[in-house]
């Protein structure tokens, strides 16, 4: 795993179905944890150097994300950040931040200010921020191809991928939209990106 993740923290190689377990078990432990509770765990398990400890803070993020509220998504950004992960990543922002801001007005500003960010895991969780709804056929693409059209010429992979990635899910229930985002920006866009945005599309 440590190979596989390119990662220096250390690694006990512990999968997410028995993290899932073990946090749902610590919650179960612990019926009074209130959102204080929640971030000092969190950030306990995040200061340590140890990659399954982090996973298990972002497996109690989505065991109890219910107590966060949309302000504590700057803080859960910073998180993100320190992670370096796209595991962790794409697990906090699809399972945490996502569901957290789906219905909050300060999603459009927060997204913006992310994807101007200049650490690439930022940008990422801008991209990704609306993957469950935009999956779902919910979700403001129009933000999404704002942020994203100023990335596209980037070199980095994993904001190449993530923006093929939500492409392709957007191809899924709306394949005109995605048709029309690359009628645009077609020719900016880098393989990585137009092979995952058009893996669904009709010929």
């Amino acid at each position: 795993m440590k190979a596989y993740m390119k990662s220096e923290l250390r690694f006990h190689g512990v999968d997410a179905k028995t993290l899932r377990a073990e946090a749902l078990a610590y919650c179960k432990a612990r019926p009074g944890m209130d959102r204080a509770a929640l971030v000092a765990d969190v950030d306990a398990l995040f200061d340590t150097d140890q990659f399954d400890l982090r996973s298990a803070a972002v497996a109690l993020l989505e065991r109890k994300g219910r107590l966060l509220e949309p302000r504590d998504a700057t803080w859960l950004v910073e998180l993100a950040r320190r992670a370096a992960c796209w595991a962790h990543v794409d697990w906090l922002v699809t399972k945490v931040i996502a569901p957290l801001l789906q219905d909050d007005r300060s999603l459009p500003r927060l997204a913006r200010a992310w994807a101007r960010d200049d650490s690439f895991w930022v940008r990422r969780v801008a991209l990704l921020a609306q993957l469950p709804a935009l999956r779902r056929g919910a979700g403001d693409f129009a933000l999404f191809a704002e942020i994203a059209a100023p990335m596209l010429e980037e070199r980095e992979f994993f904001i190449r991928k993530a923006i093929g990635w939500v492409l392709r899910e957007v191809s899924k229930k709306r394949p005109k939209l995605v048709r029309g985002f690359l009628a645009h920006h077609g020719t900016r866009c880098s393989r990585v990106t137009l092979r995952e945005a058009t893996k669904y599309l009709p010929a």
